[in-house]
């Protein structure tokens, strides 16, 4: 089998970044592109009013929804460019920045970049934790239709 397209996804975070460097090590020796993608996921802001457990009065952010957006944008955009920097050197790169639930964003993407292999990192939770926080490397993992390689960061115990 060829790896001729490998699709890494990135966030802000040094699991991310540790998985870059492996997926463009990766690119490199198989002489492959390179997508990276970003996801954004939507952020709710919860209606002024009171908590009903507490009866604390809860405030609205004063930022509207495009800022917010934009904000959101320019992080990512920011994000994948000092990947790119960090990492491609020569490699031809393929940016996207999907909006939606992250594993969601990252197989459309895997898909539409005809990705041979998805790189991504993984916080490595357990417990109580990725009960409650969910497992997005694993849920690539279960519904991706290409090879996944979920990069642990070393050291990492949780």
């Amino acid at each position: 089998m060829a790896i001729l397209r490998i699709l890494i996804a990135v966030d802000d975070s040094r699991y991310a970044d540790h998985a870059a460097e492996f997926g463009f090590e990766i690119a490199r020796l198989c002489k492959a592109e390179v997508g990276l993608v970003n996801i954004i996921e939507p952020i709710i802001i919860p209606a002024a009013g009171s908590d009903s457990i507490t009866g604390i009065t809860t405030e609205v952010s004063l930022m509207d929804e495009p800022e917010m957006v934009r904000i959101q944008k320019e992080a990512a955009e920011n994000t994948v460019k000092r990947i790119q920097e960090q990492y491609a050197e020569e490699l031809k790169i393929t940016n996207f920045t999907e909006y939606g639930l992250t594993a969601d964003g990252i197989l459309k993407c895997g898909a539409e970049f005809g990705a041979d292999i998805i790189v991504i990192g993984t916080h490595g939770r357990r417990g109580i934790d990725r009960l409650l926080m969910g497992s997005i490397a694993e849920h690539v993992v279960r519904h991706s239709k290409v090879p996944v390689l979920v990069v642990p960061l070393k050291g990492e115990s949780s």
